[in-house]
């Protein structure tokens, strides 16, 4: 088939969208012929450049009318031109221009695929408009997300649910001495203090909730004077930075900065985090995480408890709650050992649940359902 994947998001960051779509990408250039129109700037449009056998395509998805109609003018060349089958759009923004650009195709017109990535509230209004101009089926990533599709007009399509997914094989536990080196590489000269370190790939941005962490660890006080926390993700702000320095940590945060490979300072970790308290679904950041043999400790947002089994291989905290998360990790600290019981859990769940192939496979299946 001739695939088309769009997104909006023009950020350099890579997020959850973009590993999305890379995912699918990389699972199924091999059967499909595969095209990406999104922002040029973006790093999906770096990364997708990257896929042998993928055609990658500069396109904007402007809000402003007058705009929209000449993306979308663009946006069609594209897909006559590629013979495009299914359109797998996701968000809002590149929606509207899809539907633009398929108008008047006719019997030509490709079908069209929505997933819906996050918990922001479904307007009743531009979902009915877009399911009766050009839904086709919906992909919801978590049960969370389901539940909210299927109380909106998107219900009057097909719906599949269908959870991220992880390559296990790429993220798969390091050798100890590797992971030592790791380890020490990231905390340089704060190595020989930390007792205890735990982290995060979900970002920096305050929403993400990174901050109780830290908040948790400040209220343990002395007896938690061995943990650190590190974060991968864009710059903090100066406001984040002023509260860790409040807080008494500006020498136990760590910041990685911006990783197109998280995988070395995932194996540095003892413990991960996603404490969110908005936006967040399922997570690529937690799935990540326990592939590579970390238990993680999640908020009660969206879907992210759909991750854990309590107390086997995570846990799971209300959100913007440090008190709680200062109790789990008091419990960390008065039983280390847990560590290396519920690590090896968190592998096992992920193998089992979390594989890209079972991923890609069905998303694969509502496309061929569409032809």
């Amino acid at each position: 088939m001739n695939i088309l994947y769009t997104n909006y998001h023009s950020n350099t960051t890579i997020g959850g969208h973009t590993i999305y779509v890379v995912s699918l990408l990389r699972a199924l250039a091999q059967h499909h012929q595969l095209t990406v129109a999104v922002p040029g700037g973006s790093s999906l449009y770096r990364l997708a450049s990257e896929v042998p056998g993928v055609h990658a395509v500069a396109q904007d998805y402007p809000s402003r009318l007058g705009k929209r109609l000449a993306a979308a003018r663009s946006l069609r060349r594209v897909i006559v031109s590629r013979k495009i089958d299914v359109v797998h759009v996701n968000g809002s923004s590149d929606h509207r221009t899809v539907i633009l650009a398929c108008m008047g195709l006719g019997k030509r017109r490709p079908r069209i695929v929505l997933t819906k990535h996050n918990d922001i509230p479904i307007s009743y209004l531009g979902a009915a408009v877009r399911t009766r101009m050009g839904t086709d089926h919906v992909i919801g990533v978590c049960d969370f997300v389901e539940r909210m599709l299927r109380a909106s007009p998107y219900a009057a399509r097909p719906l599949s649910t269908i959870a991220n997914g992880v390559d296990n094989a790429r993220y798969a536990p390091w050798p100890a001495e590797r992971a030592l080196a790791a380890r020490n590489a990231l905390l340089g000269d704060r190595a020989a203090k930390c007792t205890l370190l735990v982290g995060s790939n979900a970002g920096t941005n305050d929403y993400k909730g990174w901050m109780d962490m830290a908040r948790a660890v400040a209220q343990l006080g002395p007896s938690a004077e061995g943990v650190h926390i590190a974060l991968a993700g864009a710059a903090p702000t100066e406001t984040q930075l002023q509260e860790v320095e409040k807080l008494g940590l500006a020498d136990r945060v760590i910041f990685a900065g911006m990783l197109d490979d998280v995988r070395p300072f995932l194996a540095a970790l003892d413990v991960g985090f996603v404490l969110s308290y908005r936006v967040e679904t399922i997570s690529f950041a937690c799935r990540e995480m326990m592939s590579m043999g970390l238990p993680v400790i999640v908020s009660d947002q969206g879907g992210l408890p759909e991750n854990i089994d309590e107390g086997v291989d995570g846990w799971v905290v209300p959100k913007k709650a440090p008190d709680a998360v200062a109790r789990v990790m008091a419990g960390i600290l008065a039983d280390p050992a847990c560590i290396a019981r519920m690590g090896p859990a968190a592998r096992a769940k992920s193998v089992a649940e979390f594989g890209l192939d079972k991923f890609a496979q069905r998303t694969e299946q509502v496309y061929l359902s569409l032809a």
